[in-house]
């Protein structure tokens, strides 16, 4: 049996609340409310996210349970594995890759979207060329490759520093959009009449609110850092449930408020209209001048550096548990010999998505658009593996070694699994209001195709590890009773 590599357990409750959160609420919170106002209206955001919160706290008990059951880096990946084996954990971690890249790209694009909306002149100065309508310039390229070297190298040092920032960073958050939403509130200069209508008038009640519980889980994804995490939690296990609930209930909150905020400036349907390049700030500066807009900038920069730091640390655990099962290079897995930290996966994720501002931001859109497609399938397989181990009762199907006769638990690991699904159809289906548009489809389609090349140049090797090795490497324990592993 090989030497499996583990990591340092730094973690404490409420900076692993800090990631959950942080990762959930980002940037758009702060810089995408008219761009949603637009497809459902007020009214039928917040009602969107309230019920993308629920499906997200249904889907979060079957997280809840296997972070207890499996406290190890990879989370979706080795959730994959335990329900349905090799071939469908790499299929689960290839999507999960390339979801949370994306993410760290989109985060570090949007500290230099803020750049270019404060100090337009600054930024305009070094046009290079244009994708997609967008015009690309150099300095939004340094500011966002600068950014991502500087998360990057705060990750290298230590998780113990990372999870503190993130606490600090989230407190910010949600002092920053508490005062927002007071000062829009009480300002004799906004009415809560500029809310009506509550939905778009070109659509229907129902599509309006679908097209919002569509994007829930890109809106809320960051809760699944946490598994990511677990590896590293200096605490038990059992608390996770607990702080994913925590999260997703603030992060909820936190978007409704904003949306109330924004939209109370002025009538919303002609701030929507405006098509502003930041519509948010454009009705915080009309209300409350420099003042807001120092509010609003500093609350972007916190959920930004939430967002970078959060989904570098998921990207490179997911990488470090990958290539710990042999899937990819072993490189992902090695630790820093000072700090402990997979250095590797982290400077990888970071340069990698160094790449992303030389495309311009619609490319990249599209790309994080089709990712949504990803994280649903790594809530799916969670729910899934929390389904196949929860049982109605010992004489049906129970095995001693690794079922929990849980007939209520079965049922809300059921619900999850119709919640991801849904979420997909939501997206794929033609005719939905969430369908992608054709370049996401294509971008879809590419990475599919790539990953079944990836994958039949590693079957032979990843198909010839021992079932208890592979036990092992991936969870720690080469005893735990797993399905499906010659697939």
């Amino acid at each position: 049996m090989e030497e499996r590599t583990e990591l340092k357990k730094t973690l404490k409750p409420h900076w692993v609340w800090a990631i959950a959160l942080g990762s959930s609420i980002g940037w758009g919170a702060f810089v995408q409310p008219t761009v949603w106002m637009k497809d459902g209206g007020p009214a039928g955001v917040i009602i969107g996210f309230l019920i993308g919160a629920l499906l997200m706290m249904l889907i979060a008990g079957s997280y809840g349970f296997l972070i207890r059951s499996f406290p190890v880096s990879g989370g979706e990946f080795a959730y994959a594995f335990v329900s349905l084996g090799r071939t469908h954990a790499f299929i689960c971690g290839w999507f999960l890759t390339l979801g949370y890249i994306c993410i760290v790209a989109l985060n570090a694009s949007a500290f230099a979207l803020m750049f270019k909306f404060l100090f337009p002149t600054v930024i305009e100065k070094l046009y290079l060329y244009q994708i997609a309508d967008w015009n690309v310039y150099g300095t939004e390229i340094i500011i966002a490759s600068v950014i991502l070297l500087i998360f990057g190298y705060l990750n290298v040092r230590g998780t113990g520093l990372s999870g503190r920032l993130q606490f600090i960073f989230c407190i910010i958050i949600v002092a920053g959009v508490g005062i927002l939403a007071l000062l829009m509130g009480v300002s004799p200069e906004t009415s809560i009449t500029n809310v009506k209508p509550f939905f778009p008038t070109e659509t229907t009640t129902f599509a309006a609110i679908i097209s919002i519980v569509a994007i829930a889980p890109w809106a809320y994804v960051g809760f699944d850092n946490v598994p990511q995490a677990a590896e590293e939690f200096n605490f038990s296990s059992k608390k996770a449930f607990s702080l994913i609930i925590l999260a997703i209930l603030f992060a909820a909150i936190l978007y409704s408020m904003m949306i109330i905020a924004t939209a109370m400036a002025q009538p919303w349907e002609g701030l929507v209209a405006e098509n502003h390049i930041w519509g948010t700030a454009n009705a915080v500066k009309d209300i409350l001048g420099t003042t807001g807009i120092v509010v609003l900038a500093l609350a972007l920069c916190m959920g930004i550096f939430t967002g970078l730091n959060g989904f570098i640390l998921s990207a490179s655990r997911l990488l470090f548990a990958m290539s710990r099962a042999k899937i990819i290079p072993e490189a992902f897995s090695k630790v820093h010999p000072k700090y402990k930290t997979p250095y590797v996966g982290i400077l990888f994720t970071a340069v990698l998505a160094m790449f992303a501002p030389w495309f311009g931001r619609e490319a990249l859109l599209w790309v994080v658009d089709m990712s949504s497609i990803g994280v649903s399938i790594a809530y799916f397989y969670t729910c899934y593996t929390a389904y196949t181990i929860f049982t109605w009762s010992m004489d049906n199907g129970f095995n001693v070694k690794r079922n929990v006769v849980a007939p209520g638990k079965k049922i809300v690991a059921l619900v999850g699994m119709i919640a991801s699904l849904i979420f997909i159809c939501l997206l794929l289906i033609p005719g939905s209001p969430a369908f992608l548009g054709i370049q996401s489809r294509i971008a879809l389609i590419a990475w599919i195709l790539l990953g079944v090349v990836f994958y039949f140049v590693k079957r032979t090797e990843l198909h010839s590890i021992p079932k208890q090795e592979l036990n092992f490497l991936i969870l720690g324990d080469k005893k735990i009773d797993v399905q499906h592993q010659d697939d």
